[in-house]
Parts: C-alpha cells; sequence; structure tokens
C-alpha cells in the first residue's frame, strides 16, 4: 500500500504547474511531508527487524524493479530526508525576492526539480538493478543542473551549469562501463548484486577503479572535483545547501555499496581511498582559505569534509584487509558518522550564507563586517555551523573525528612497521586538515560578522524572517544533541557498520568514553551559561553607558585600513602554500619618482592547478586546434569536393601499398 501512495505523490508533483506562485511552497512540503514519512518508515522497519526490505517498484523493459533497503540505503534515506526537509523550509523564505522577477512556470518549474532531487536520491540509494540505478542517478544530475541554473539569465551561471552537467555525464560513463564488465564477464543479473560474483574471482581494482571515478566526481574528490566549487556558488543557497549536505554523498554511497561487495584483495584499494582523501582534505582546505567569495569558500569545505569521510572509510578498508578489527569499525564508524555530521553543519552553513547574502547582495566577505550587531541570529547559528566543521568540542563534528583518531592510536603498534608508518602519516593529515579548518573560519566569521562593515553593503541590513531562521534552529538541536549525547549514536551507526565488519561490536567499547566526553561538555556548557547568569545579573545592577572606542586615529578613514582584510589574514598561509593555493596579486608599483601618486587598486585571485591542468589548459589547447582547422571550412563547395577528392586518392595510396 505504502508503494502506491509514494508512486501517487511522485505522480502529483506535476501539480505544482497548476498552482500560483504563493502556494507553491506549501503544496511542495506537503508532498515532500508525505515522502518523509513513507520512506522513513520503510527505514525505520529495516533497522529494527535487521532485514532487506524489498518492496516492488515499477517494470522497466518487461523486467520487475524493486526498492531494497538495508540498513546502509536506511542510514542515507534519514540523512536524505532531513537535510532536504530544511532545504524546502529555508527556500520559501530565500525565493521571495525572486517572485515578482520569476514567472508562475519558472517558480513552479524550480520546486519540481527541488522535489525530484529529493525523490532521486533516495531511489538511488533504493534500487539494485544497474538499468533503474542509471537512470534515477541521470535523473539526479538533471534536475540539479536546472536547480544550479535557477538564474539563467546571467551566462556565467549557464555556463557553470553546463560545466556540472557534462562532467556528471562523464561520470555516468564510467558506472556504465563497469556494470557492462560485469555483466559480460559474470552472465548474470545487470545489478549491483552481480558484484559479489565478479569480486570473488577477480582482482578487484580495476574494477574498484572505475566505480571509484564514476562515484568520485559526483562525490567531489580531488581531482574530480572541478565542478565543484563553481556549482555551489551558482545554485541558490538552499540548493547549494542540499548539495552538499546530502547529493555529493551519493558518490560516497555508491563507493560504500561497491565496497560491501568486496572480500579479497582490499588493502590496495583502503590505501588508494586513503591517499586520495589525505590530498582531498589537505588541498580542500587550503583552496578554502584563500578564497573571498563565501558561498565558494564553503565549496572547498565540502571537499575537505568529503576527503575527512574517504580517511574513515580508508582506514577501516586497511583495517579490513590487516586484520585489525579495531581499525575497521572504528574507521568505518567515524567516516559513516561524518557523513550525518556534515550534512548538517554544511547546511547550517549555507542557510546562514545565504542570509548574509540575501540581505547584503554580495558573497564577497572583504565587503562585509559587523553583521553580529545586525544580524545576531544568523551570526550565531554560522558560529554554531563553524565550530562543528572544525571538528571543536561539544559539536557533532568532534565525535566523527575523534571515532577516526581512536581507530588510529588504538591500532599502533598493533600491525607491522608499515601500518603504523600509514596511520602516523594519516593522524598528521587529518590533524593538519583539522587546524587549517580553524584558521579558515576564524577569518571568515571574523570578516564577516565582528568588526565594522567594509562597504555600503552592510548599511540598513536586519535579520531574516523566522522561516529562514527555523531550518537554523532545527539543524543546530542536532548539531548539539550529537555533540553532548553522543552515546545515543552508538547503537544505530553499529548496525550500519555491520555491513562491511562482524566486529561491529567494538563500537560498544567506545560507550563508557563517549558518555565522559558527553559529561564532560555539559559541564561545561553549564560553567559558560553560569557565568553569562552572572554577569547578566551584574549588569543589570549597574547603569550601562555605551561610548565610541579611541580608534588609534584610524575611524575617519576607509574600515579596510583598520582591521584584517580576508586577504592580510592569510597572507603568511598564501606565502607558505603558494604552489597549492596559486593565488596571483595584481597591482601596479610606485614608481621612485612619483611625488604624488595615483589611485591604485590591489588585488589577488587564487586558480585551482588541478582544475588548471587537467580541465581549463586542455580544454583552451582542444579549442585552439579546432580554431586553427576552422580554416577548412570556406562555404565553397568546389573545397568540399577537391577534400573528397584527396580523401579518395589517399585510400586509394594506402590500399595499393597495403598500408590498410
Amino acid at each position: 500500500m505504502t508503494i502506491i501512495i509514494l508512486q501517487i505523490i511522485i505522480i502529483s508533483t506535476i501539480i505544482l504547474f497548476l498552482l500560483p506562485k504563493q502556494h507553491q511552497n506549501n503544496i511542495s512540503l506537503l508532498l515532500q511531508i508525505g515522502i518523509i514519512g513513507i520512506t522513513s518508515f520503510w527505514a525505520i522497519k529495516a533497522f529494527t527487524t535487521g532485514n532487506i526490505l524489498e518492496l516492488p517498484f515499477i517494470n522497466l523493459l518487461g523486467n520487475s524493479v524493486s526498492l531494497k533497503i538495508d540498513k546502509l540505503s536506511a542510514f542515507f534515506i534519514f540523512v536524505i530526508n532531513f537535510t532536504s526537509f530544511t532545504g524546502l523550509l529555508y527556500a520559501k523564505g530565500y525565493l521571495e525576492p525572486y517572485l515578482p522577477k520569476k514567472n508562475t512556470t519558472e517558480i513552479a518549474f524550480h520546486y519540481f526539480n527541488f522535489l525530484w532531487l529529493h525523490i532521486s536520491m533516495l531511489l538511488v540509494v533504493m534500487i539494485r538493478d544497474a538499468l533503474a540505478f542509471l537512470i534515477v542517478w541521470e535523473i539526479m544530475s538533471l534536475v540539479s543542473f536546472f536547480l544550479v541554473i535557477f538564474e539563467s539569465e546571467k551566462k556565467e551561471t549557464v555556463k557553470i551549469g553546463l560545466k556540472y552537467l557534462i562532467q556528471m555525464h562523464i561520470g555516468v560513463v564510467f558506472l556504465m562501463i563497469a556494470f557492462i564488465i560485469v555483466y559480460i564477464q559474470t552472465q548474470s543479473a545487470f545489478s549491483f548484486d552481480s558484484l559479489s560474483v565478479y569480486f570473488s574471482s577477480k582482482n578487484p581494482f580495476p574494477l574498484f577503479l572505475l566505480f571509484f571515478i564514476g562515484f568520485g566526481i559526483k562525490a567531489g574528490f580531488i581531482p574530480l572535483h572541478s565542478w565543484l566549487p563553481h556549482a555551489h556558488p551558482a545554485a541558490p543557497s538552499h540548493v547549494s545547501g542540499v548539495m552538499s549536505g546530502v547529493m555529493i554523498k551519493m558518490g560516497i554511497y555508491g563507493i560504500l555499496r561497491v565496497i560491501s561487495y568486496i572480500h579479497e584483495d582490499l588493502f590496495g584499494i583502503g590505501l588508494f581511498i586513503l591517499i586520495i582523501s589525505l590530498v582531498s582534505g589537505i588541498i580542500g582546505v587550503s583552496l578554502a582559505i584563500v578564497q573571498h567569495d563565501v558561498k565558494k569558500l564553503l565549496a572547498y569545505h565540502s571537499i575537505e569534509n568529503i576527503g575527512i569521510i574517504g580517511i574513515g572509510i580508508g582506514l577501516g578498508v586497511i583495517g579490513l584487509a590487516e586484520n585489525m578489527p579495531v581499525l575497521a569499525v572504528l574507521g568505518f564508524g567515524g567516516g559513516i558518522l561524518h557523513i550525518l555530521n556534515h550534512s548538517l553543519f554544511k547546511s547550517l552553513l549555507f542557510y546562514t550564507a545565504g542570509s548574509v547574502y540575501k540581505q547584503t547582495h554580495t558573497r564577497n566577505i572583504e565587503q562585509l563586517g559587523g553583521l553580529i550587531k545586525k544580524m545576531p541570529k544568523t551570526a550565531l547559528f554560522f558560529l554554531l555551523g563553524a565550530l562543528a566543521i572544525s571538528g571543536l568540542p561539544p559539536f557533532n563534528g568532534f565525535i566523527s573525528e575523534f571515532l577516526i583518531y581512536s581507530g588510529m592510536f588504538k591500532s599502533l603498534q598493533a600491525g607491522s612497521l608499515f601500518m603504523d608508518i600509514i596511520l602516523l602519516f594519516s593522524f598528521s593529515g587529518l590533524a593538519i586538515i583539522g587546524g587549517l579548518a580553524i584558521f579558515c573560519f576564524t577569518k571568515v566569521f571574523s570578516i564577516i560578522f565582528l568588526g565594522t562593515g567594509r562597504s555600503d553593503k552592510t548599511k540598513n541590513v536586519t535579520e531574516v524572517e523566522p522561516v529562514m531562521i527555523i531550518p537554523d534552529f532545527m539543524i543546530g538541536f542536532l548539531i548539539l544533541l550529537i555533540g553532548l549525547g553522543s552515546f545515543i549514536i552508538v547503537e544505530p551507526l553499529m548496525n550500519v557498520v555491520a555491513i562491511f565488519t562482524e566486529n561491529a561490536l567494538i563500537l560498544y567499547e567506545m560507550t563508557p568514553v563517549l558518555n565522559k566526553i558527553s559529561l564532560s561538555s555539559g559541564i561545561f556548557i553549564s560553567i559558560i551559561g553560569i557565568l553569562w547568569l552572572l554577569r547578566a545579573w551584574q549588569q543589570k545592577r549597574h547603569q550601562i553607558s555605551e561610548n565610541d572606542t579611541w580608534g588609534c586615529g584610524y575611524t575617519g578613514a576607509n574600515p579596510a585600513l583598520h582591521q584584517y582584510t580576508a586577504t592580510s589574514y592569510a597572507d603568511n598561509f598564501v606565502q607558505l602554500s603558494s604552489k597549492i593555493v596559486n593565488v596571483r596579486k595584481k597591482y601596479e608599483n610606485f614608481d621612485i619618482a612619483e611625488i604624488f601618486p595615483k589611485k591604485r587598486s590591489f588585488e589577488t585571485h587564487s586558480s585551482d592547478i588541478f582544475e588548471d591542468y587537467l580541465v581549463t589548459i586542455p580544454l583552451n589547447k582542444t579549442l585552439n586546434f579546432f580554431e586553427k582547422i576552422a580554416v577548412f571550412q570556406t562555404g565553397k563547395i568546389q573545397d568540399y569536393l577537391l577534400y573528397a577528392l584527396a580523401f579518395i586518392i589517399i585510400i586509394g595510396l594506402l590500399t595499393y601499398f597495403n598500408l590498410i
């Protein structure tokens, strides 16, 4: 019965095109609640029974396609449903300024695509049939493309969207090739389930590499990431939050699903994932530090956190290969928990960044400042997300990283010297990522919310409406719940980890430690609360007057002269990592004879070296080549006849001399 209701809801999404603008968000929410209710019911059933829930869904080319929901699918269903729901709630307020500019069909098309992004992601984690999987994977890419180009009147946005769509199609080609190889080699069903037959008799690494490229493009692992820093800033903020929070995790889901079928020759696969993830994490956060566009900065942090997730998964796979159960369980546990944690704090950061953009009409942090006084709630939730993404206690990001660290520490000296070296490099890499993340968000929060406004963009700014704050409260509650009550996630996390290893009960051994972390965090917050109450009580007893502090003589000048800018804050780091971040400065030096200097400007621009050398430069060379051979396109019929005659002569000569 539930499957029929879901099918009716999916078909009913078309009614959005028949509704006026003011009702489209409410009806979309109603349809989405139905989708969430049904799929969450299935996920809970899969968790509680421990069995794979199989439901007939559709007939595709004469074959019956079923939905199969195990505990891994159920975990992703919860993540997808929550983040998609908060995204649609946030969209109501965020899209208000666009309602007068966009016609009814355009707004309806946006909500339609948003619902279908939600639906397609759910189907991705529930379908095992390869053909149906590739179809819903393509639907997910297509509807997210339309969401990215919401502001299609901007040529740059359309260009970014097309770049995203092309790379998604490259990814699906790799997935298609991988499935075809499995089908030909095994002569079994065209399905994920055939992977177990293939991997039981073949070297798994070459096929895994094909799957990794296909799924890795969606996930954003370096060097497969070049779409991500452009698509997230171009999309509306509620779309960016969902794309970064859950859509890129569909790539992680695919990788985990493939790994679940591999039981031999795992060490090379684990080491490969670990190295790629360390590179992604370190370079991702390094490139984030030098960005001026707040949404582009957050996009690079998505790459960083995909790296952290990959570090956990890579260590888990190595733990399986080397028969190190603690490393396997805590690696998988930390990586999988970080999927949930990242979906929370990253969507929160994109929503709050979107609120700042809505009120100031700029994403350039160099033009902001002092917003904590004008947007206090937004500032508080941005700070909450920043602390969580930096892996600091008592927030959720700390818990998942703590599990990964614990797996590494507990496994030292449990294996060979080579394993200890791998663990030490992994520990160092994760520590560097965490330290740079703190540095980056110290910069971002202070430049945007502290100090004084750096431009007219910050004048007359007020807090966003409550409908845009409600999702922040919902996400903030879960961030604190996981951080303060981390013991509650042990059992559900153990159920998911059990898909990959028989030793998942090891997670129970972490319960006393997590209890102590929760207790310590609770005491810390209580002390802060008591101090705040004492301060408030003390201030009530005295009359408080406010005056401007002495500005050291700079208060009358440009605020940028007496405050850190994003560029100056990160300058020392740029000098240390110039080969990675590739920052170029644009300015004109003063002439020694120039007594009265003319007006000058100073600009810095960074570029992604992987994108430059793997995408931009090869593409430009290809275009230049085609421009050169365009001379043959003369538009004269006699020239084209001559080309045909020359081709026939060449073929004849090659045939005569037995060269073909």
